[in-house]
């Protein structure tokens, strides 16, 4: 069965706040590609979450972290990326490979240990699944780090891509 290009290969319906090491850690991933808003912040914020930021803090003793934003300002990605101490990328164009490609052509290992997370299909699904990285959908979050109640894009997204022919849930 050929992958469809919005389908992620792991659909936990959790936030990145509650979303399991260990099934990414069994895989082999070694380097996590994630998305900003709506991924680690739940809106215009720059401040990280208490649980976003516990683990994050916990993801980066066993996996390398690179932060990937569409959001052009330097600045604000910045910002959320010095709380963490990780490096980031900002105006990257997903689902445009180029951005995230230079990241890859940086790190010492094969794509198939790298993993993009992100709340969104067309952008973090869409640019992961099209440079053959294991793909995360993560919900976006509230403010204590639990999934928002009322995300009206993914939903959105999800039944788009389902009209596309994608088999997500």
């Amino acid at each position: 069965m050929q992958r469809h290009w919005l389908r992620p290969d792991w659909d936990p319906g959790l936030t990145l706040a509650h979303l399991p090491l260990e099934p990414l850690l069994g895989r082999g991933i070694k380097v996590l590609l994630l998305d900003v808003d709506r991924t680690l912040l739940p809106g215009k914020d720059v401040v990280l979450p208490p649980a976003m930021r516990r683990w994050l803090v916990d993801a980066s003793r066993q996996l390398h972290l690179h932060l990937v934003s569409n959001n052009p300002s330097r600045q604000r990605i910045k910002a959320v990326a010095d709380q963490i101490g990780v490096d980031f990328t900002c105006g990257a164009s997903k689902p445009r490979r180029r951005a995230i490609s230079r990241i890859i052509e940086q790190l010492p290992i094969p794509s198939t240990q790298i993993a993009m997370v992100g709340d969104r299909f067309f952008t973090d699904v869409l640019a992961g699944n099209r440079l053959g990285l294991f793909t995360v959908l993560v919900r976006p979050p509230n403010a204590e780090g639990f999934p928002c109640q009322n995300d009206r894009v993914q939903r959105l997204e999800r039944r788009l891509a389902l009209l596309l022919g994608s088999p997500c849930r």
